[in-house]
């Protein structure tokens, strides 16, 4: 999955988004919703939406995702996103909702880095990766 994934992400998000979506949320090599969410993002530049699949944690009633991209040297597209429209759409197994997503500092960042599994990605790269916070709009 990791040479596909190399080869052709974006083929590879939108096949796991149409299983995702197909089977409740469950995707087998990820774990099931559980683990992944679909975050839909507008465009920064487009303004048209954006499915993500990722992972996520629960901190409360919010969820969390980093914007880790695999410790590459650039930040993901969907967190340029977020930052442009912070207004998104989650999916979480056959659940959807409206969240507004909020990048995270200081001492709330940190707590929250702490619960990431995996760290590594931070030591391979210079910049800091962002934590960000999905609260559902009522």
């Amino acid at each position: 999955m990791a040479e596909a994934y190399e080869a052709d992400p974006i083929g590879v998000n939108r096949q796991i988004v149409d299983e995702y979506r197909a089977n409740g949320g469950n995707v087998a090599q990820f774990g099931g919703p559980s683990r992944m969410l679909l975050l839909t993002t507008t465009g920064a530049r487009t303004g048209q939406m954006r499915t993500t699949p990722m992972m996520y944690l629960t901190d409360g009633d919010r969820l969390v995702v980093y914007a880790s991209n695999m410790g590459s040297r650039r930040h993901p597209a969907w967190y340029h996103n977020l930052l442009a429209h912070p207004d998104v759409s989650v999916e979480v197994g056959s659940e959807r909702f409206d969240a507004t997503a909020v990048a995270t500092d200081g001492e709330t960042r940190e707590r929250l880095w702490r619960l990431f599994p995996f760290p590594e990605h931070q030591s391979q790269t210079r910049r800091q990766i962002p934590v960000i916070v999905l609260t559902r709009r009522p």
